[in-house]
């Protein structure tokens, strides 16, 4: 039986012996590593930097009420397009009781003294007629007859205003109509008929009755970091992507860099504003957020090949070309403008050279 067994062993290390010279001998079999091959080509290469921001327009303007009231009509809605002076809702105006107590009292004390004061004029009117008294007399009773003519049109004329917001005898137009102060487009009504308002003055900023935009001059407003900012100046050229506008660039041109950074997330950014070339087949609509790359150079149509292909050894850089069959010698090269993904070639490559794609992974 010891025997079986030591026989059994023998066999099974003869097997996996014999197993294992097939494996060598096979994998000594395989085909060489076939290197493919890519050939330099012209191409467009820029180096840009990355600002974040929205689309805005140029100018938004705020229309708010000269007086306080209650919103009575709305006569335009998000989208519409106003010019100069068209009429943009109605105010009435809720007039307050002490006020309009006081403004009562004071047209009635003003026509009991312009009563008073017409009667003294009549009279001294006929006396001076008749020549019974001098024109100096009659002078001092004219003047107080008219003071109090001019009283009491005041007086009329701050009742108006109490209750309707403008005087009748002024012949200009009811401040409670509100009317847009610039041609554009509305871009938002905050209130709805039936909103109380209140008017702008000195201590109030006053209600927000709509906002108007020139839309045909927008900018695009945005941040960049303070790595970059010394790369750029006043005048480069941008080109905008707009989130939802696919597929679709807008050029642009740099008009603005902040002077002072502010800190986000720890980093200081800096404001840029840019003017944005619009295209008429594209309604851009304010608020939309866009990155904008800052062209800082530029080579067009020049020689160039993916940077996969460089290879590096100490200060030198290379690439392989093919002299025959699978068989490549190493060439230096002269580089210029990069991408981080394409660079431009000054020497030591052609468009007829074959360069090898050392690591296939990295194209």
């Amino acid at each position: 039986m010891k025997k079986f067994w030591r026989y059994a062993l023998l066999i099974g290390l003869g097997l996996a012996f014999i197993y294992t010279i097939y494996f060598l001998a096979q994998k000594s079999k395989q085909n060489p590593i076939v290197y493919e091959t890519q050939q330099a080509g012209y191409t467009t290469i820029i180096k840009q930097s990355l600002a974040t921001g929205t689309i805005k327009p140029r100018e938004e303007v705020v229309i708010k009420p000269q007086v306080s009231g209650i919103v009575d009509e709305l006569y335009v809605e998000a989208g519409d397009n106003v010019v100069r002076g068209q009429l943009i809702a109605r105010v009435k105006v809720i007039p307050n009781m002490v006020e309009l107590n006081n403004a009562q009292n004071r047209v009635e004390t003003a026509q009991i003294n312009y009563n008073t004061a017409k009667l003294e004029f009549d009279r001294n009117e006929k006396l001076y007629k008749q020549g019974v008294i001098a024109i100096a007399d009659f002078q001092t009773v004219e003047q107080r007859f008219k003071n109090a003519a001019a009283e009491l049109k005041a007086a009329k004329d701050n009742l108006d205003i109490v209750r309707e917001g403008a005087t009748k005898s002024s012949g200009k137009e009811s401040l409670t109509l509100i009317k847009s102060t610039v041609t554009g487009m509305i871009l938002d009504v905050p209130v709805k008929v039936g909103n109380q308002v209140i008017e702008s003055n000195n201590f109030n900023e006053g209600t927000t009755i709509a906002a108007v935009a020139n839309m045909s001059d927008m900018i695009f407003e945005g941040l960049i970091d303070e790595s970059e900012v010394g790369k750029i100046k006043q005048g480069m050229d941008l080109i905008i992507t707009i989130g939802a506008i696919e597929n679709q660039k807008f050029d642009a041109k740099l008009e603005y860099i902040a002077p002072k950074g502010t800190e986000q997330n720890g980093a200081i950014q800096f404001q840029v504003r840019a003017k944005v070339d619009l295209n008429s087949d594209f309604f851009i609509r304010a608020g939309y957020s866009a990155n904008a790359n800052i062209v800082l150079e530029r080579r067009d149509s020049v020689l160039s090949i993916p940077e996969g292909l460089l290879q590096f050894a100490n200060d030198s850089v290379f690439v392989e070309v093919e002299t025959g069959p699978q068989q490549f010698e190493k060439r230096p090269v002269k580089l210029g403008l990069s991408d981080g993904i394409t660079v431009q070639v000054l020497e030591g490559v052609t468009t007829e050279d074959k360069i090898k794609i050392w690591n296939q992974a990295q194209l």
